[in-house]
């Protein structure tokens, strides 16, 4: 597997995206994630500065590297920099609105899209959203679980490191 990148606004980085991001280097074999902080991202409004939120995303993300994104959009920063067979990493919550990024059909054409979902989480959510693009093949579905415990949910006390139990599919997530 090549690269694996992460990107957000991350105002702030919290638990669900440190789960995300512990359960994509485990489901998808990578050591190392590039988590990219948007600079100015296009599709929400942030709080934070830019600085701020890069603080906050090397604190949450220890293992990885993390970078300032420039670019608004991801079809942008795929457009400008080159990477070694990227994975794009996502939350289900991002994908079901996949459709409304800038160029989804290119942003697949560039790299692969790796799904984070949740128990819970319906599949019927996103099989509309894989319905419509041209490149359904591309997108890879991952399940997270989380191994907080409810006192830790409780207090946000960071978990150590969370197992990983997780089961990686491509295509499709399972009706089970």
């Amino acid at each position: 597997m090549g690269v694996v990148l992460y990107g957000g606004a991350f105002d702030p980085p919290h638990l669900g995206h440190v789960a995300v991001a512990d359960a994509a280097r485990s489901r998808l074999g990578a050591e190392q994630l590039v988590v990219l902080v948007s600079e100015r991202p296009a599709h929400r409004e942030v709080h934070a500065t830019a600085e701020d939120r890069l603080a906050l995303a090397r604190a949450a993300f220890p293992p990885d590297e993390v970078r300032l994104d420039p670019h608004p959009r991801t079809v942008e920063l795929l457009r400008a920099k080159h990477f070694d067979d990227p994975v794009f990493v996502v939350g289900a919550d991002q994908f079901r609105g996949f459709l409304d990024w800038s160029e989804p059909d290119e942003v697949l054409k560039r790299t692969r899209v790796a799904v984070a979902t949740r128990p819970g989480f319906s599949p019927d959510e996103l099989d509309g959203v894989l319905a419509q693009l041209s490149h359904p093949e591309r997108v890879l579905f991952f399940e997270i679980r989380s191994s907080l415990t409810r006192q830790q949910r409780r207090t946000c006390a960071p978990a150590s490191r969370p197992e990983r139990h997780s089961t990686a599919s491509s295509r499709r997530p399972s009706r089970a």
